[in-house]
C-alpha cells in the first residue's frame, strides 16, 4: 500500500526547508518501523516560488531584507499581518492552477502546511477538488512562541501542531478551538538527535583548527545577515585562548568580507559559506552565536549547545519570543552589542559531557524527539491508514456498527 503525503512550505529563510526535511525523514522512519508494507510517496513543495513569479519576488524580497536590511523586517511583519496577503481573493488566485493542478494529479492521503502564509489557500484548493472530508489537513507551526505569525491561525485546518502551550494559548486567542490543537514540540531533524557522524576533533583538524581550543561558531543563518561581521571584528581585543568558525551562508559579499578580516586576526578562524552538516559542526564547537530562528534554535538545544543570540538589531517579533523563552531558561544569552561578545565568551570551554546534560520541560524545550510524535500524527490522520485501522476494527468486532 502506498500513501500520497504532500508537504508545503516556502524558502523565507531556512527555517521552513529544514522543518520540512526533517518531517520527511521522520515519516520515512516511522513508516518503516512501526506501518509494515506502507510505502510512502512524499512531495514537499514551495508553493510560493512554484505557484507564480510575483510571489517568487516577495520571497526574493525577505531573503534580501533578513541578509542586507535585517532592521526593516519588523515592518515588513507588520505590514503583512495588516494585509493579510494569505487571505485575500487575489492571492489565491495566484496559487490555485498551481495547487489544484498538483492536488489533482498527486491524490494525497493527507495534506500538510508547513508555513503560515500557505494555510489558508491550500485549504481552498482542497475544498475547490473535491478533497476535504476523507483527506485532512494538518498545520505543522515552527513558531515557537506567541508572538507568532498570525496566518497560522487556520480554522479550517483539521488539525493544529503547535510547539507548546504558548503558542495553543495564542491560537486560542484567535478563535481555533482547543480539540483542534495538538501541544508537541518542534520538529528537529532526526540527523540532530544521532551521535556525530565525524568526532570533534577530526571535524576541527580538518578545517585548520586545533582539537585542543574552545571553538565558537558565528552562525549568520541561511541568509548571512545579521551583525556578525561587527560581533567578529569586536573579538580582536579578547585574550582568551580560542578559535572561531564563521559561518556566511548564501552572503557571498560577507563570505569575502569575513575572509579578509580572518586572515588579519590573532585568532584562529575557519570561514565557511552555508555549511550542509550542521549536526557535526554543532557537536565540534562549544558555543554558536545565532539569531533567534526557530529551527536554529532547536537544533542547538537538542544538541545542548550554549547560544549567544544577537539581538543588536531588534528581532523580528515571532523571533523576539524565542528569545525570550530561551534566556528565560538559560539556554541562551542576549547580544546587546557587538563589543559585549568579548565579555560573553571569556571562560569559553570544552565540556566533553555536554550532551549528557538535562534540558527544561518548560514550554516542551525536552522534548527533542517531537518530530516523531508529529511524523505519526501525520500518519494516523492519511486516509489509508485511517480506512486500515477501519477495517482492522471491523474484522476484529470492535470497529463501527454496520446497518
Amino acid at each position: 500500500m502506498t500513501e500520497n503525503i504532500l508537504l508545503y512550505f516556502s524558502d523565507t529563510g531556512r527555517g521552513h526547508r529544514s522543518a520540512t526535511e526533517a518531517v520527511q525523514e521522520a515519516l520515512q522512519m516511522v513508516a518503516t518501523k512501526e506501518y509494515n508494507g506502507l510505502e510512502l510517496k512524499l512531495l514537499a513543495e514551495p508553493v510560493a516560488e512554484k505557484s507564480h513569479a510575483l510571489n517568487r519576488y516577495f520571497v526574493a524580497l525577505y531573503n534580501y531584507l533578513l541578509g542586507r536590511h535585517q532592521y526593516l523586517m519588523k515592518y515588513y511583519y507588520a505590514l503583512l499581518h495588516v494585509l493579510k496577503p494569505n487571505e485575500s481573493e487575489f492571492g489565491y488566485k495566484l496559487v490555485r492552477e498551481y495547487l489544484c493542478k498538483q492536488m489533482i494529479e498527486m491524490k494525497p492521503g493527507v495534506v500538510v502546511s508547513m508555513h503560515p502564509m500557505t494555510n489558508h489557500y491550500i485549504q481552498r484548493a482542497m475544498k475547490e477538488v473535491g478533497l476535504t472530508g476523507d483527506v485532512k489537513m494538518l498545520v505543522v507551526i515552527t513558531d515557537p512562541n506567541k508572538n507568532l505569525w498570525r496566518g497560522w491561525a487556520c480554522k479550517a485546518a483539521d488539525l493544529i501542531i503547535a510547539p507548546n502551550e504558548l503558542v495553543k494559548d495564542r491560537l486560542m486567542e484567535w478563535g481555533i478551538l482547543e480539540s483542534r490543537i495538538m501541544v508537541s514540540g518542534m520538529p528537529v531533524n532526526p540527523d540532530f538527535l544521532a551521535p556525530p557522524t565525524v568526532e570533534r576533533a577530526q571535524f576541527l583538524s580538518h578545517l585548520g583548527l586545533s582539537p585542543e581550543l574552545p571553538t565558537l561558531c558565528i552562525n549568520s543563518g541561511w541568509a548571512g545577515g545579521g551583525n556578525m561581521l561587527a560581533a567578529y571584528k569586536a573579538l580582536s581585543h579578547v585574550q582568551e585562548n580560542f578559535q572561531v568558525i564563521f559561518l556566511c551562508g548564501q552572503n557571498r559579499d560577507l563570505y569575502e568580507k569575513a575572509k579578509e578580516l580572518a586572515a588579519e586576526s590573532n585568532i584562529p578562524t575557519a570561514v565557511l559559506p552555508f555549511h550542509d552538516k550542521m549536526p557535526d559542526l554543532m557537536n565540534a564547537v562549544d558555543a554558536m552565536v545565532t539569531k533567534a530562528g526557530g529551527l536554529t534554535s532547536y537544533e542547538c538545544i537538542a544538541k545542548r549547545l550554549p547560544m549567544i543570540i544577537d539581538v543588536i538589531t531588534p528581532p523580528m517579533p515571532q523571533e523576539e519570543g524565542t528569545v525570550e523563552i530561551l534566556v528565560e531558561t538559560g539556554l541562551a544569552r542576549r547580544l546587546r552589542s557587538p563589543e559585549e561578545l568579548a565579555k560573553l565568551v571569556r571562560g569559553l570551554t570544552h565540556d566533553p559531557k555536554r550532551a549528557e546534560k538535562p534540558l527544561p520541560a518548560k514550554y516542551c524545550l525536552n522534548n527533542t524527539e517531537a518530530v516523531f510524535e508529529i511524523a505519526k500524527t501525520i500518519l494516523q490522520n492519511s486516509a489509508h491508514v485511517i480506512q486500515n485501522d477501519e477495517k482492522k476494527q471491523d474484522h476484529s468486532g470492535f470497529g463501527r456498527t454496520k446497518e
